[in-house]
């Protein structure tokens, strides 16, 4: 396994949750990056990016895996900078800031979850 890019979840904003479950996505950024932005996103410890995330990688969020099926022209410098990308979830990633997965499940979640991208 290699591991691409891992983080620790340290917060979870009011309306992530709510925004995964109308709009099948959530977003991922450094914690304290942009305070203003705390309710919206899912925050995360500071990681470098060791190699980019490609179609047919895998994400692990908390315990659930799924499978990349598009990554952005914008993700990867994105996670680079600020650690910040959208994950949709089961749907179209149409953004070049986006990188949609696919999984039987929604994920979580929750504060002190990894999420982890790597290929196998």
């Amino acid at each position: 396994m290699t591991v691409k890019y891992e983080v620790k979840v340290t917060a979870v904003g009011k309306d992530a949750r709510p925004f995964l479950d109308s709009n099948k996505s959530f977003i991922l950024m450094d914690e304290n990056l942009r305070p203003n932005l705390a309710d919206m996103v899912v925050q995360h410890t500071v990681a470098e990016v060791a190699a980019d995330i490609a179609e047919g990688d895998k994400l692990l969020v908390g315990n659930t895996d799924f499978i990349v099926e598009k990554v952005g022209a914008a993700a990867n410098a994105n996670l680079r900078n600020g650690g910040h990308c959208t994950v949709v979830v089961n749907g179209t990633a149409t953004m070049p800031g986006q990188i949609a997965v696919k999984g039987n499940v929604m994920p979580r979640l929750r504060a002190g979850d990894t999420v982890k991208f790597y290929s196998e």
